[in-house]
Order: C-alpha cells, then sequence, then structure tokens
C-alpha cells in the first residue's frame, strides 16, 4: 500500500519507514500536518501522530474526515481514555500507543484493511434551513440573504450540528470537540453560544434543547 505516515520524530519516522517498507509498502513522511491534509488524498493508509508542532493530530484527523474515507490509525503517546475516545469518535480506524512493536502495527493496518473502507458520508458544504444558510466550507452563515457574524466557536458548535441534521449530539461531544474538554459541561459556556446563535440569526428555533442529552439543528420558526 502507499502508506503516509505522519510522524514530527525523524528518528521513529525513519524506524517506522523501514519497518513498512520490508513489508512492501510505499512510504511518504510528513512532519507537518499542513503536509499531512496535502499529501492525504494520493493514498491508501495514514498513520497519525497526534503531537505534531503546526496543528493538534486531532483537528487534522476531523479535518481529513471531512473529505476522505482512507483507512487511518492514530499512533500516539497520548494514554488517556479520553483521548482514544476522542481519536476513535473522531474517525480513526483504531489507535495503537507508543511504544508498540511493529508486528502488532501490521497486524492492525491488515485488520482495518480487512474491515473495508469505511463510506463516506453524503453532506452539502452548504446546508439551509428555511432562510438560514450555513456554508461549512466558506464558515459563513446567512439569513434571508444577509450575512450574520458568528465568533469562531459560534459557528463551530452550528458547523457542528449541520453537518448531520436531525442528529442529537450531546453536551459533552460538543464541549469535546469546540472547547477540547468535556468538563466544561459543569459551565454555561454552551449554553451561551447557543443563546448567542438564536439572537444573531434571530431564529430561536434553530438551534433545538433536547433537555437531558443535549442538541440538534432545528427549524428557523
Amino acid at each position: 500500500m502507499r502508506v503516509l505516515l505522519v510522524e514530527d520524530d525523524d528518528r521513529l519516522a525513519s524506524a517506522l519507514t523501514t519497518a513498512l517498507a520490508r513489508h512492501g509498502h510505499q512510504v511518504t513522511r510528513a512532519g507537518l500536518a499542513v503536509d499531512a491534509l496535502r499529501l492525504a488524498g494520493g493514498v491508501d493508509f495514514v498513520l497519525l501522530d497526534l503531537g505534531l508542532p503546526d496543528m493538534d493530530g486531532l483537528d487534522v484527523l476531523r479535518r481529513l474526515r471531512r473529505v476522505s474515507a482512507v483507512p487511518l490509525i492514530v499512533v500516539t503517546a497520548r494514554t488517556e481514555e479520553r483521548e482514544v475516545l476522542r481519536g476513535l469518535r473522531s474517525g480513526a480506524d483504531d489507535y495503537l500507543v507508543k511504544p508498540f512493536r511493529t508486528v502488532e502495527l501490521m497486524a492492525r493496518m491488515e485488520a482495518v484493511v480487512r474491515r473495508g473502507t469505511r463510506p463516506m458520508p453524503a453532506r452539502d458544504d452548504v446546508v439551509s434551513v428555511g432562510d438560514v444558510r450555513i456554508d461549512l466550507e466558506s464558515r459563513q452563515v446567512t439569513v434571508d440573504g444577509e450575512p450574520v457574524t458568528l465568533t469562531r466557536r459560534e459557528f463551530d458548535v452550528l458547523a457542528m450540528l449541520a453537518r448531520e441534521p436531525g442528529v442529537v449530539r450531546g453536551r459533552e461531544e460538543i464541549l469535546d470537540e469546540v472547547w477540547g474538554d468535556p468538563l466544561l459541561s459543569a459551565s454555561r459556556s454552551l449554553d451561551v453560544h447557543v443563546a448567542n446563535l438564536r439572537s444573531k440569526t434571530g431564529r430561536p428555533g434553530l438551534v433545538e434543547t433536547l433537555r437531558g442529552t443535549g442538541y440538534r439543528l432545528g427549524s428557523t420558526a
């Protein structure tokens, strides 16, 4: 396979490249997130480290999953259960903690390939709800043709709901992805951002609250 190895540690990258090549794989190495995102479209498999110098690996994973279903294993030194769950929820096919044996990596790659490539979810870059238009690519929102100015996190919350309209997103899930810290569920930060979305768009039903569960994209009533 053509394997993209996203790893900023030169020594580890060299060892993994040698091991992968020994098993017949063609390896392209990227030490930066920006290069990983550029190269991922031309490979059959991605091995992704999370500790990258220019962007957190989870953000790379989320961006990649918006456009690609390429098989991917997270390879990282992060051992916390929360980090593992975040990686899997963000779209990783498997999660391997350093240090690991090369034979285990090869076995995991083979298992992912046997399971088959995940289907890409059908989605539009522009989501419309009544007269509200949410452009996920350009990060712009308009209401009845008029632009609405949102903060980065306000848009991120709205975009997370808009990518899968009708799907309920839990509070901790939103806080984890947007804030990077599910412990913020004890605060009112998310509630404030949702209130701001309703107020700025003038559409109180745009974000629907399901008590004890979370939020989903609603109507514009």
